[in-house]
């Protein structure tokens, strides 16, 4: 395929420009030359007139002015000849074209020191049209070079295969740059997490057993109550100050150290799942639609988009990640007593940490849903975390709203890079295979991503609401949830 230079037409705008004021500067340097030719040539016809009409002109012999006027006027310059006596008065008017337009020349006659009359002679002024006429061969020769000029341009400014690569190369780095760049740390801490789970041993499925016992013999907590004392100790603590001074370093050292220690009880929980799912895939790609699961992790992710979360003391960040790590272990309790979602059972203990949470729920026989817990799980705590965004909001205190993404575990990276990349806030994303859609096909509707750039996000769903009863369900636990029930303050 043969390319066209660039900016051929700008380069045709330019010399077609240039043309246009090489043609205005021809014409008025050759109006002025002509110009001053003519007026030189009007003063000499003028005074050889008077020579020669002196002795008529004396006499005031109208015939005889006549007969010499006439012979100047056959001059193509000359328009017209007026000669008047001595008291102004016209004695001879001659002129083929009195009403054109030009240069007069008038001079008095004299005899002695007594004036006769005058003569005034007018030249014909020369149109542009006649220059351009004169100086044809300029005019078509210089046309005809620009044109020349832009032809030899558009041949030898086409780009070359070499350029055109290198063209391509650049647009598709700086695709992969805008839509799959990622945080940095956040993504070598994911890294190094991963590699964990895929280096743990198989003691650690015992201790996931007993994770999911624990988890399901917590008692009902009273959210509401719990809420209120957080926002009312965040109220007592008025405008302290949220700089991170010395002793917030060595806390966040610590917490940091304590949120290495829950990513490694995640991974013992994960591991099993996760060397059963490699092995069903050892075979087959990752983005097969068709693809088997067993299991599906719901990340919740923060929507900071200005790092707040970070700068915030860790005496009020802990706080506030304690109260969002109790709501989710709530909000799971709630939701898996669904009879719509038996056979579905928690495998890890999820914690809220500064780049969210992640929820990893598997199915126990063939017919549990487990793709469905996932998407209702998500949409749960966005739900609930609403509640709890506005009213921190109300009282001027800190908290994040939060995004969604529901993905089998064989997907829970693309999943990641998903939320960060095209995420956006009270969103849920959805990345199953045809099994998956098939169990929420009936309960969710979703809508896919405009213009998606990588295979990932054309795979991708994005929740667009559930019919009456599964929203039903999810108003049903939610109110639970933040319901007021300490069955252990009753019997008190």
């Amino acid at each position: 395929m043969t390319y066209l230079a660039p900016r051929q037409g700008l380069f045709a705008i330019i010399l077609l420009v240039s043309f246009c004021l090489q043609t205005l500067l021809l014409v008025i340097s050759t109006d002025q030359q002509l110009s001053n030719s003519r007026a030189l040539k009007g003063e000499q016809m003028v005074a050889q007139l008077i020579d020669e009409a002196r002795l008529s002109l004396e006499n005031k012999d109208r015939v005889s002015l006549s007969v010499i006027a006439n012979r100047y006027t056959s001059e193509q310059d000359v328009t017209r000849i007026l000669i008047k006596d001595n008291k102004d008065e016209i004695l001879v008017p001659v002129g083929n074209a009195p009403m054109q337009q030009g240069d007069t020349i008038r001079q008095i006659a004299t005899k002695g020191d007594a004036v006769i009359g005058s003569v005034a002679l007018t030249l014909k002024d020369v149109s542009k049209g006649e220059i351009i006429a004169m100086q044809w061969p300029f005019v078509i020769g210089t046309m005809l070079l620009h044109l020349l000029l832009w032809v030899i341009y558009g041949y030898l400014a086409r780009p070359t295969k070499e350029q055109i690569n290198a063209l391509s190369r650049e647009i598709q780095n700086l695709h992969r740059e805008q839509y799959m760049q990622m945080d940095p740390r956040n993504y070598d801490r994911d890294f190094d997490r991963r590699s964990s789970d895929r280096d743990s041993t198989g003691t650690e499925r015992s201790d996931e057993t007993v994770m999911g016992s624990e988890t399901a013999t917590v008692k009902k907590r009273d959210i509401h109550n719990e809420v209120n004392q957080y926002l009312r100790k965040q109220q007592s603590q008025g405008n302290a100050s949220e700089t991170v001074d010395m002793t917030a370093s060595k806390m966040g050292e610590t917490t940091e150290a304590g949120a290495e220690h829950q990513a490694s009880d995640e991974s013992q929980s994960d591991a099993g799942s996760t060397s059963q799912t490699s092995a069903k895939l050892a075979g087959a790609s990752r983005l097969s639609a068709t693809r088997s699961f067993d299991s599906v992790r719901v990340q919740l992710v923060f929507h900071d988009e200005f790092n707040m979360l970070e700068r915030l003391a860790p005496s009020q960040r802990l706080p506030y990640l304690a109260l969002c790590t109790q709501l989710l272990n709530q909000a799971i309790t709630e939701l898996l007593k669904q009879p719509l979602l038996l056979g579905v059972s928690l495998v890890n203990e999820p914690r809220f940490e500064d780049k969210g949470a992640s929820v990893l729920l598997k199915a126990d026989n063939s017919h549990a849903k487990v793709a469905l817990a996932g998407v209702m799980l998500g949409k749960l705590y966005l739900m609930l975390n609403k509640i709890i965004h506005d009213k921190h909001i109300e009282l001027s205190r800190f908290a994040l709203p939060a995004k969604a993404g529901v993905s089998d575990d064989a997907q829970s990276e693309a999943m990641t890079q998903l939320l960060h990349s095209v995420g956006r806030k009270e969103q849920m994303l959805i990345l199953l295979p045809n099994a998956g859609i098939k169990q929420i096909n009936h309960h969710v509707q979703v809508h896919s991503i405009m213009r998606p750039t990588t295979v990932y996000e054309r795979e991708c769903a994005i929740f667009d609401g559930g019919n009456d009863a599964m929203i039903q369900r999810l108003a049903d636990v939610r109110n639970a949830v933040l319901m007021i029930e300490n069955d252990s303050d009753s019997a008190t």
